[in-house]
């Protein structure tokens, strides 16, 4: 069924004001760095503050613009998983800055000290703001 043109264009600028900005803005070539976790305890809240806390902590290493980390939003929007205890992004200056980041001891202890300990399952999503 093809929409007259004044259908389509309204049904067009209605889908488009659906969409939200992003928190903060992305800059051309940074490196957006996901990570969400399912505790092995799932809801303790003792885990998932260690989680946070440390995650806050790699504010100030190389190369790292900006770091977010927090607990799921609820929702009754079937499409938006929930399931998860805590998530975080970081911001980094280019790739460059993120494989220096995961090469970094910081990092690497906070690995084997606190995700491994308390994680059950993660997932990774890394991405390049355009």
């Amino acid at each position: 069924m093809k929409l007259p043109t004044s259908a389509a264009l309204i049904l067009i600028l209605a889908l488009g004001a659906c969409s939200k900005p992003p928190a903060r803005p992305v800059s051309a070539g940074t490196v957006q760095h996901v990570v969400v976790c399912w505790l092995k305890e799932p809801g303790n809240e003792m885990a998932r503050a260690q989680l946070i806390g440390t995650s806050l902590g790699f504010k100030d290493l190389p190369g790292v613009l900006d770091v977010s980390a927090g607990t799921p939003l609820p929702s009754d929007r079937k499409e938006v998983d929930a399931s998860f205890d805590v998530a975080l992004t970081m911001t980094f200056r280019d790739e460059a800055a993120l494989r220096t980041y995961e090469k970094h001891p910081a990092h690497k202890v906070a690995v084997e000290n606190v995700l491994k300990p308390l994680v059950a399952r993660f997932v990774v999503y890394d991405f390049v703001g355009r």
